[in-house]
């Protein structure tokens, strides 16, 4: 079949959207989803910083929804017509998998972003039969539709608008799961937010429902006011002592700190503001050597780094849309939609930060 996708032929290349050829209809324990809306990550654009190590020309695109097309037999657990979200790629047997952390796969990286499934890679091709990257995080959802690997998949009401559900799988995933599942947090906790793009706002929007009390940095105010809208207090990255601010203002420390900055500034004020036993999350990748200030980690303080916000998606998404359902976790109002050939644009846009989320929709 030849459908329109965003292909990246360069890392220093706009995206062009062109004509794409799927040879082969889904093999066992795939699906063919018709993409109805793909978020835009900053993981997506990280591939142009890659150093190569990501294969081009390939199509990106790894926070997909959309409508099961076809199955490829029985054992899938979906059928034609079914709503689906489309999430992270993982092997399912290795130790980490079969111990209900699929995040923390084995086959991670080479699966999602360094090459995907090389079964029958070859049959994903351009218009001039020239092949193209296998699926990026199991899908390569830029794109009119994608095959991807069942297990990535998760059944949702058809009620809902599948077009924006898409960031559910990632972005949004990962923040919200760091407050569900990695911290636990609860009514009368604290959290501190370093960071309110996407995962950030989505840890502010769990954070929230969880009955959680939030302090939420960021240097740009329109941030910080939506962060306040969702149930924040804002506070200005630039704040003198900003981890004795943090610390006021959670009635002494925080017990939970996400970073999704990569700041070693705010990664040290984000440890010195916790109480004692406290733990720092971090989801942003460190390109550098994290240099820890003296004390930063005294008193029983942790810190980890959180993958996929300790996620399985098949629990978790449901969970984040029965909360959007109940007004609790309004995640559309950070997306704004782009036509699939205005890519250029909605990564401009991003990169910029005049928009939380784009969404792409063929």
């Amino acid at each position: 079949m030849r459908f329109d996708a965003a292909v990246l032929r360069a890392y220093e290349s706009p995206f062009a959207v062109e004509e794409v050829i799927l040879n082969d209809g889904p093999l066992d324990g795939e699906i063919l989803v018709r993409i109805a809306g793909c978020g835009l990550c900053r993981t997506d654009l990280a591939v142009r910083r890659s150093a190569g190590r990501s294969p081009l020309p390939a199509v990106l695109g790894h926070e997909g929804a959309g409508v099961v097309v076809e199955t490829g037999g029985p054992h899938t657990g979906l059928s034609a017509g079914d709503h689906v979200v489309l999430s992270f790629d993982s092997c399912g047997h290795c130790r980490t998998c079969m111990g209900a952390a699929p995040a923390y796969c084995d086959s991670f990286a080479a699966l999602n972003l360094f090459g995907g499934r090389r079964e029958n890679a070859a049959r994903f091709t351009d218009a001039a039969r020239r092949e193209l990257a296998p699926r990026w995080f199991g899908q390569s959802s830029f794109a009119q539709y994608a095959m991807v690997t069942a297990r990535n998949a998760v059944r949702v009401d058809p009620s809902l608008p599948v077009e924006l559900l898409g960031p559910l799988g990632c972005g949004f995933l990962t923040g919200a799961g760091a407050v569900f599942n990695s911290f636990g947090a609860g009514p009368g906790d604290t959290l501190a937010v370093l960071g309110t793009g996407a995962v950030g706002l989505a840890a502010v929007m769990a954070a929230t429902a969880a009955g959680a009390v939030t302090v939420a940095v960021d240097r740009h105010p329109e941030r910080l006011a939506l962060a306040e809208r969702l149930g924040a207090i804002p506070l200005h990255a630039a704040s003198h002592g900003l981890s004795d601010r943090i610390q006021q203002l959670t009635d002494g420390g925080a017990q939970y700190a996400l970073d999704t900055t990569g700041s070693a500034d705010l990664i040290n004020d984000g440890l010195r503001a916790l109480r004692p036993t406290g733990h720092l999350g971090l989801v942003a990748r460190i390109h550098t050597a994290l240099p820890l200030q003296p004390g930063a980690l005294d008193r029983g303080r942790t810190i980890s780094h959180i993958c996929e916000g300790d996620a399985i998606p098949g629990l978790l998404v449901p969970r984040l849309t029965s909360l959007w359902q109940a007004g609790r976790f309004p995640f559309d109002q950070l997306i704004r939609t782009y036509p699939l050939a205005d890519i250029n644009e909605a990564e401009h846009d991003c990169e910029a930060g005049r928009v939380v989320k784009p969404v792409l929709i063929p």
